[in-house]
C-alpha cells in the first residue's frame, strides 16, 4: 500500500517539476489535472508497468536494461496523449521529463520508514 501511495505522489511531483523546468512540457489549465494526471501516472506505474517489464524482458536483456526507459517514456507519451492540457514538444522534452519522473519516483523509493519499535525494559 505504501509503494502505491509512493508511486502515485512521485508521479504527482514529476509531472509538476517537468512541468515547471524542462523546456517544452507545459500545462494548460488548473492544478486538479496535474494531480489527476500524476495519480493516473503512479497507477499505470504500479499496475501496468511491472507487467511491462516482464513481457519485455527479452529486449531488456538484450540493451542492457536500457529498453526500460523506452518503456518510461512510452507511458509518459500515453498520459500526454490522455491529458489534451498536457502539452510535450518533441521527443527530447520527453526524454527529459521521463528522467526527472525517473528520478523522483527513484529517490522517493530510497525513503524507507523506519516501523519498529523498541521497548526498553
Amino acid at each position: 500500500m505504501r509503494s502505491l501511495v509512493m508511486q502515485i505522489f512521485a508521479g504527482i511531483l514529476g509531472l509538476f517539476l517537468a512541468m515547471k523546468f524542462i523546456p517544452g512540457v507545459e500545462f494548460i489549465g488548473n492544478w486538479q489535472i496535474i494531480v489527476l494526471a500524476g495519480f493516473i501516472l503512479g497507477l499505470i506505474n504500479f499496475f501496468i508497468k511491472p507487467i511491462l517489464k516482464m513481457i519485455t524482458s527479452p529486449l531488456r536483456m538484450l540493451t542492457f536494461g536500457l529498453f526500460g526507459l523506452v518503456i518510461n517514456m512510452a507511458i509518459i507519451w500515453v498520459i500526454d496523449i490522455l491529458f489534451v492540457e498536457i502539452i510535450i514538444q518533441g521527443i527530447i522534452s520527453l526524454f527529459y521529463a521521463t528522467l526527472l519522473i525517473w528520478l523522483v519516483s527513484f529517490l522517493l523509493g530510497l525513503y524507507k520508514p523506519n516501523n519498529k519499535t523498541i521497548i526498553e525494559q
